[in-house]
């Protein structure tokens, strides 16, 4: 392979080259194609993931899915919970994040899906768009959708030079050698990521002690309908899952050690967490990582999802945070690639992508100390904060604050700043909307499918001010009841959702010098 000069090898050229087809790559490669911008998505596997950890898809990961038209799918397939059961000794507390999320998302809860059923589903809308376009190359249908077996041995940014590209040498069926030549390049190719080892990135963090094991179990006994549970035993704890009806359910726990074998270790979690079952369908172990690169982007190579970022399975986060990830870049290539956005608008990625890991990693470090210690001392303690918090938590999701928590599970309430930072806010900022995805109101929600620019309005019929062609409307969607979204402003909304500025409204006219700021802000073309 060493004699083969890439030079010697014809060259396929393509807008990105996306490293990796699980949840996070098939996003990104599925974005990109809704938006007209090619893409080569390409992994080593065989196809799709059949077994996999990855579980929980949450509110804000479900409203991009109904964006690109699959929420429905998801919902078919899903097992829905709305509620936590937290039990240590004694009587279970249960607590419903139904009411706590309801007022903010159209998907409350946690929609139990499965990462192999997420590939399998972006996979499929992925290998549909690309038959509807004509430029799939001349390899025919079998160059649509994911190419499969595909790994890759080399890459090169050359995209500092006057036309450089970057280079991938890549290996497919059969030991055949292919070269790809793209404007950028993707790295969702796991924590291993191959991508992040070309670019000398390190992959900051630590990994635990304790060997943590996963089982999909039968007949549960005790956990109750659509909901997920924590168990606090005198020596461990467990997450449950559930996955269907009648006790179906995924266990996470863990063991001190280097391995754990499946007899011994459930025997232990029936005699310290209660935990009773009829039948083992999988199991398996694992170590927790918590991890973050030190940069998302080096020239025009990006990392994305567990490429960038690893942690515990605490909240169900990892895989909706890869997703998410993959949807803010995505539309930022895409953005770049129509002229609607300038080059220098790139950083942004990891200026709100790596703030959002660094705090999820934090979070859920914390969390996961809390739990995974296994001196007698912590379990003491972990079981008599169950005991504390559990009668009161149903009052504390009620308030504010616990309004607050159920956002940030449901990752809904993930906030960019857009001001550099220690620079003042300026005035088209200063709305607490901006930053933040577009709350629901009304049927706002349904334009955000056509994946463009927008200007909105709320009860007060705006005029269309000078801006770009590429920017529709403004369209009015009524009073907010909420009142999360201003009847005196106009609203700037991102392709994916987010509200990039809040104009000011006089006499049903938008402030010009608050767009023109906004825009440069945002580095659009105007």
């Amino acid at each position: 392979m060493s004699t083969v000069s890439m030079d010697d090898l014809p060259v396929e050229e393509t807008d990105v080259l996306v490293v990796g087809a699980g949840p996070t790559g098939l996003m990104a490669g599925l974005v990109l194609s809704r938006r007209g911008v090619t893409s080569v998505v390409i992994d080593q596997k065989a196809g799709p993931t059949r077994e996999s950890r990855a579980l929980a898809v949450q509110a804000r990961t479900m409203e991009i899915y109904d964006q690109l038209g699959l929420v429905e799918d998801v919902i078919a397939g899903a097992y829905l919970a709305t509620g936590m059961q937290l039990r240590a000794a004694g009587e279970p507390a249960a607590l419903d994040l139904g009411p706590a999320q309801r007022p903010f998302t159209r998907y409350p809860g946690i929609h139990i899906f499965e990462q192999s059923r997420n590939e399998e589903l972006l996979s499929s809308a992925l290998a549909a768009v690309d038959s509807d376009h004509d430029d799939v190359g001349d390899g025919g249908r079998e160059e649509r959708g994911v190419r499969w077996q595909h790994r890759l041995l080399h890459l090169d940014d050359h995209t500092d030079r006057p036309g450089g590209r970057v280079e991938a040498l890549l290996e497919g069926p059969g030991g055949r050698l292919v070269r790809v030549r793209a404007r950028w390049c993707i790295g969702a190719d796991g924590a291993g990521s191959a991508v992040r080892g070309t670019l000398n990135l390190p992959f900051e963090g630590t990994t635990n002690d304790a060997v943590f094991w996963v089982a999909d179990l039968r007949g549960v006994q005790g956990l109750p309908e659509n909901s997920l549970a924590a168990r606090m035993g005198k020596a461990s704890f467990a997450l449950l899952f559930p996955l269907g009806p009648d006790g179906h359910a995924r266990v996470v726990s863990m063991v001190n050690g280097d391995s754990a074998e499946q007899t011994p270790v459930l025997a232990a979690a029936r005699t310290d967490l209660g935990l009773e079952f009829t039948a083992v369908e999988w199991f398996s172990t694992y170590r927790v990582h918590h991890r973050v690169a030190a940069h998302f982007a080096r020239g025009s190579v990006f990392l994305a999802g567990d490429a960038a970022h690893v942690h515990s399975p605490v909240g169900g986060q990892g895989m909706n945070t890869g997703l998410q990830d993959a949807h803010d870049l995505a539309n930022l290539l895409a953005d770049v690639t129509h002229g609607f956005a300038r080059p220098d608008a790139l950083p942004r990625y990891e200026r709100e992508r790596r703030a959002v890991a660094v705090h999820l990693v934090e979070v859920t470090d914390r969390a996961f100390g809390l739990v995974s210690r296994s001196t007698r001392g912590t379990a003491w303690i972990r079981r008599r904060a169950v005991s504390l918090i559990g009668p009161l938590a149903p009052k504390v999701l009620s308030t504010s604050i616990g309004a607050r928590v159920a956002g940030w599970l449901g990752q809904y309430r993930i906030h960019y700043s857009f001001a550099p930072e220690g620079a003042p806010t300026p005035p088209w900022a200063t709305d607490r909307a901006v930053g933040r995805r577009l709350p629901p109101a009304g049927d706002n929600t349904d334009a955000l499918r056509s994946f463009t620019w927008q200007l909105h309005s709320y009860g007060n019929p705006v005029e269309r001010p000078d801006a770009p062609s590429w920017i529709e409307g403004p369209r009015d969607f009524g009073v907010d009841p909420a009142a999360r979204l201003r009847p005196d402003r106009l609203y700037l909304i991102r392709p994916d959702g987010f509200v990039a500025a809040s104009l000011p409204v006089r006499g049903g006219v938008a402030d010009a010098a608050a767009l023109r700021s906004a825009a440069r802000a945002h580095q659009l073309a105007t």
